[in-house]
C-alpha cells in the first residue's frame, strides 16, 4: 500500500535547544522563529505487528485516507484500519518540539483530503484545528483524544499517550468511525480493535509488576512527558510539577527549584532520572550530566514514537527500561 506523504512548511518557535541544533539565548527564544521544511514520516498500514496480519491489498475504492497528528496515533490508526486505511503522520521528527509546532496553510490541501483524523488535543496540536477549519468537510471523522477521555482544556499534562487508558479509547473510537465510513468492513475493524486491546496486556502487566515490586520508587524528571506512565507504575516523582511545567513551556525555572533538582542527584534521593530525549537545552543537559556524575540511571522518554517500534512495544520498552534502572542501575537513555 502506497502511503500518503504530507509535505508541510512549518514555523517552529524553539524555546529550548534541540540536540545538535544551535539556538539563540533562552531570553530571546520566545521571539525567535526559524522556518524549515519538514517532510512528515509516513507510516504503512501493514507495518504494525500488534494486529492480525492483513489480507491482500484492499480495493482502492475501499481505502480510507487517514492522518495522525502524531505518529503514535497514526500507528494505532494503521493497526485498527489494516488494509482499509492509508495513513500518514504529521509529527514524527524527533528533533522538533511538538509543543511549538505550527503548520502553514500549505498543508491544508493534504489534510483536506483526509477522511479520518486522530489528534491529541489539550492544546498540544492546535495547528490541526486551524487546518481542519480551513478545509471544511462535514463527512470527515475527527477523533480528539482529549474529548474521548473527557479532559478539560486546562489539563496540565498533554502527553496523553502515556496514560494506560488512552489508546484503548482511541482504538474503540477508530473502530466505530471506520465502520461508519465503511460499514461492510465493520467486523474486520472490530476484530482488529479486540486484537489491539489484547496486545496491550504485556504493558499493563509490566506496570502492575513494577508497582507491586517497587512501590513508591523515587524518581526525578525534566518534563511531564512520561508522568502518566510513572503514576501508573506507582513511582514517587519528586520533581515538582511547577518545575516540570516551566521546562515544558520554555520558562526559566526559579533558582531554588534548580537547586532542589540538583540535590536529588547529589544527595542520591532518587533512583531514576526520567529524561525527555526529544527536547533539550543547557539546563536539562546539566541535569543529565549530574545524574551521570552521581550514578543515577537515566531513562529516556519521547514525545513522538521512536523508530522501529509500534505503540505497544514502545510503551513496554519504557517500563522495562525503568525496571532495569531500579534493579541493575542500568541507563537506557535512548530506545
Amino acid at each position: 500500500m502506497t502511503p500518503l506523504a504530507v509535505l508541510i512548511i512549518v514555523f517552529i518557535m524553539p524555546p529550548r535547544l534541540r540536540s545538535g541544533v544551535a539556538a539563540p539565548a533562552r531570553s530571546a527564544r520566545a521571539a525567535a522563529l526559524l522556518a524549515m521544511t519538514v517532510l512528515a514520516t509516513v507510516l504503512l498500514a501493514t507495518a504494525c505487528s500488534a494486529g492480525p496480519a492483513p489480507a491482500a491489498t484492499a480495493d482502492s475504492a475501499d481505502v480510507i485516507v487517514a492522518v495522525g497528528a502524531e505518529n503514535q496515533y497514526a500507528n494505532v490508526i494503521s493497526q485498527i484500519g489494516g488494509k482499509y486505511v492509508r495513513v500518514s503522520a504529521v509529527e514524527s521528527n524527533p528533533n522538533t518540539d511538538p509543543h511549538t509546532f505550527e503548520a502553514s496553510p500549505s498543508v491544508a490541501k493534504a489534510i483536506g483530503s483526509a477522511q479520518l483524523i486522530v489528534q491529541n488535543g489539550v492544546g498540544y496540536d492546535a495547528f490541526m484545528n486551524k487546518i481542519e477549519d480551513a478545509t471544511p468537510n462535514p463527512a470527515r471523522k475527527v477523533i480528539t483524544v482529549q474529548n474521548l477521555l473527557g479532559l478539560p482544556d486546562s489539563t496540565p499534562n498533554p502527553h496523553l499517550w502515556y496514560k494506560p487508558a488512552t489508546m484503548p479509547a482511541v482504538a474503540k473510537a477508530l473502530a466505530s468511525d471506520l465502520s461508519a465510513l465503511r460499514p461492510a468492513h465493520a467486523a474486520y475493524f472490530s476484530a482488529r480493535q479486540r486484537a489491539f486491546d489484547r496486545s496491550l496486556q504485556p504493558w499493563y502487566r509490566a506496570l502492575a509488576q513494577f508497582r507491586t515490586t517497587f512501590p513508591g520508587t523515587p524518581v526525578a524528571t525534566t518534563e511531564p512527558v512520561g508522568d502518566y506512565m510513572l503514576q501508573a507504575a506507582g513511582t514517587d516523582n519528586l520533581t515538582p510539577f511547577s518545575f516540570q511545567a516551566d521546562i515544558m513551556n520554555g520558562v526559566d525555572p526559579a533558582p531554588q527549584d534548580v537547586a532542589l533538582q540538583d540535590g536529588f542527584f547529589s544527595g542520591h534521593k532518587v533512583k531514576v532520572f526520567v529524561y525527555n530525549q526529544q527536547v533539550t537545552d543547557s539546563l536539562t543537559e546539566s541535569f543529565l550530566g549530574a545524574a551521570r556524575r552521581y550514578g543515577i540511571p537515566v531513562v529516556g522518554v519521547y514525545e513522538t514514537m521512536p523508530a522501529h517500534y509500534d505503540y505497544q512495544s514502545w510503551m513496554l520498552a519504557e517500563v522495562q527500561a525503568l525496571r532495569r534502572a531500579v534493579t541493575g542501575k542500568i541507563s537506557t537513555e535512548k530506545l
